[in-house]
């Protein structure tokens, strides 16, 4: 098999480095720079491919997706409570304000 071959990669893990990928892509990432990411993180979560066999099949860490999440939890709980509710107000505004717009 050679060297970048996703043949032995499942479709769950191929779907996932796509989803990955097409976030990087949103961020401004060149493309095989969001590619290589993506499967590096696919690696990270699941080991490597784990297709066909019989017991082959590990459970998947989600090591990145809950850094990630700390990340973001971390960066909100830092600000002050009066930044995080006018943040809140606004966004409720401008929702309504695009509701009203839609019809």
């Amino acid at each position: 098999m050679p060297q970048g071959d996703k043949s032995s990669y499942t479709a769950k893990q191929k779907r996932k480095a796509q989803h990955i990928e097409a976030g990087y892509e949103h961020a401004g990432v060149p493309k095989t720079e969001a590619q290589r990411r993506a499967w590096a993180t696919v690696n990270k979560e699941s080991g490597g491919g784990n297709k066909s066999g019989s017991g082959r099949g590990v459970r998947d860490t989600h090591v990145s997706a809950r850094k990630g999440g700390r990340l973001g939890a971390a960066a909100s709980a830092a600000r002050p409570a009066s930044a995080r509710s006018a943040s809140a107000r606004k966004a409720a505004k401008t929702r309504k304000q695009h509701e009203h717009r839609a019809h």
